[in-house]
């Protein structure tokens, strides 16, 4: 009979420690997420009578479809421009060509995206269509959140660890101080921000308006389309940006203090020192971070469902928050699954190429 060697006992008992992690990631991650490209397939809701049915890929048909189409402006008896009493050109109605209309079965049930004036004079009209013009906001959105809060965040973590990796007496009071928004709930964070962004007695707006003595306006900030994402980022960098200045620090601390008196004793300025010593023992760390951000920015919900929940007029639509709109809200599960698929593969996709971008190159 054989016996059991040392080797084999120790990985029996890592596998017996790993077991109750790696049983809990199967039932809350892995079968969930196929639990979710099924339904996506399918046209289950929430509570109802009718079996589901599988529709194929006609739920992510309906979340990616877009269309364009150019309007020609009307025309009076003359063949002059109509125009409206405001001056502007006028164009007919979208719907005309949208709704049952067999000579544009392209673009059946689809509604305005954006728009822009195009050809000569600007006289006609380029128009963006969507079948779920909510989802594409949300889509948009994220994208905007994730290419802003990405690099800034990055960026001010990094500037943060350089700061307080120093020997200095109560160094460690300002570390504190800049990771205290990371262990407050994000919901309390976001109710907190909702009231100094108030457009009527905010912290903010009374800020503003005491350090310009009078002359700064009252703004809305959540209240309007112009502002309230910018709002939502700018509260978003601030809460996190503690969390990645000690992922920062961590590789701070990793490169050896001997490369620093290198470069000290060869005269090299701050910035040399930065750019030749550490950044180059950061690149391991950079990836990290770059991911990391790039993983939470997808998945903002908390401070949308809190401070605006989508609005105004979906200025403020995230994917997160469409999928559980649609899936618990609307009891749309199939819609919610297939929101919550096209998440994971942008979301790997993005990774990967993040991944790739960063390697280490060997000459």
């Amino acid at each position: 009979m054989a016996t059991k060697t040392s080797l084999t006992q120790s990985n029996i008992s890592g596998w017996g420690f790993a077991l109750p992690a790696f049983a809990l990631m199967v039932t809350f991650i892995i079968l969930p997420f196929f639990f979710a490209l099924w339904f996506s397939l399918t046209n289950q809701r929430l509570i109802s009578p009718n079996p589901a049915k599988f529709i194929g890929l006609t739920n992510y048909t309906e979340l990616l479809s877009v269309g364009t189409i150019l309007l020609e402006p009307e025309r009076d008896a003359q063949g002059d421009i109509v125009r409206t009493d405001d001056g502007d050109i006028k164009y007919p109605r979208l719907r005309n060509f949208t709704r049952k209309n067999p000579d544009y079965p392209a673009i059946q049930g689809m509604q305005e995206w954006f728009s822009w004036q195009t050809g000569p004079n600007n006289e006609f009209k380029r128009v963006i269509l969507a079948k779920d013009v909510v989802f594409m906001r949300a889509l948009k959105n994220t994208f905007v959140f994730v290419l802003v809060v990405a690099p800034l965040q990055a960026g001010l973590a990094l500037g943060l660890a350089l700061l307080i990796n120093q020997k200095l007496r109560g160094i460690n009071i300002y570390r504190a101080i800049y990771f205290m928004p990371v262990v407050v709930s994000i919901v309390v964070v976001a109710f907190l921000w909702r009231l100094i962004y108030d457009g009527n007695n905010g912290l903010l707006n009374n800020l503003l308006g005491a350090m310009s003595f009078g002359w700064f306006e009252p703004v809305d900030w959540l209240g309007q389309t112009s502002t309230a994402m910018g709002s939502i980022i700018a509260m978003s960098i601030w809460q996190a940006v503690g969390f990645h200045m000690v992922i920062w620090l961590s590789g701070l601390q990793t490169i050896s203090p001997t490369l620093y008196e290198a470069a000290d004793l060869e005269g090299a300025s701050k910035w040399q020192t930065f750019r030749y010593v550490t950044w180059p023992g950061l690149r391991n760390t950079a990836v990290l971070v770059l991911i990391v951000i790039t993983m939470q920015a997808f998945g903002l919900f908390a401070q949308v469902d809190v401070m605006t929940n989508g609005g105004p007029l979906d200025s403020t639509q995230t994917i997160v928050f469409q999928a559980i709109e649609r899936g618990y809200g609307k009891q749309d599960i199939s819609g919610g699954s297939a929101i919550s698929v096209l998440l994971f593969l942008i979301v790997l996709s993005i990774s990967l190429l993040q991944r790739y971008l960063t390697r280490e190159r060997h000459s």
